[in-house]
């Protein structure tokens, strides 16, 4: 215990760190009022592969559009598929 605050356990996994904090409230483990802004420049997003079937027709539409646009197909369809995420979440 740090601060009055119980101490943050160990976790063996991201997935078992996830789990607990979406059972626990943080701030039984952290003074917020004592907290910093944190910069990660190194941080990446973890990445999970997918298997994803699409119409011939539209894979070629957008082979066509991301030679066009100098990037590889599947990160266009990344940044299609952001765009209309933020879309919908506003």
């Amino acid at each position: 215990m740090k601060n009055g605050k119980t101490a943050i356990p160990e976790f063996k996994s991201e997935v078992e760190e996830r789990e607990f904090w979406l059972t626990h409230d943080s701030t039984e483990f952290v003074d917020w009022h004592k907290a910093g802004k944190a910069i990660f420049v190194n941080l990446k997003p973890t990445m999970k592969t997918i298997s994803l079937r699409l119409p011939e027709p539209m894979l070629n539409n957008l082979k066509v559009l991301a030679n066009e646009r100098d990037v590889p197909y599947q990160s266009l369809l990344k940044m299609f598929l952001k765009e209309r995420l933020d879309q919908e979440f506003q």
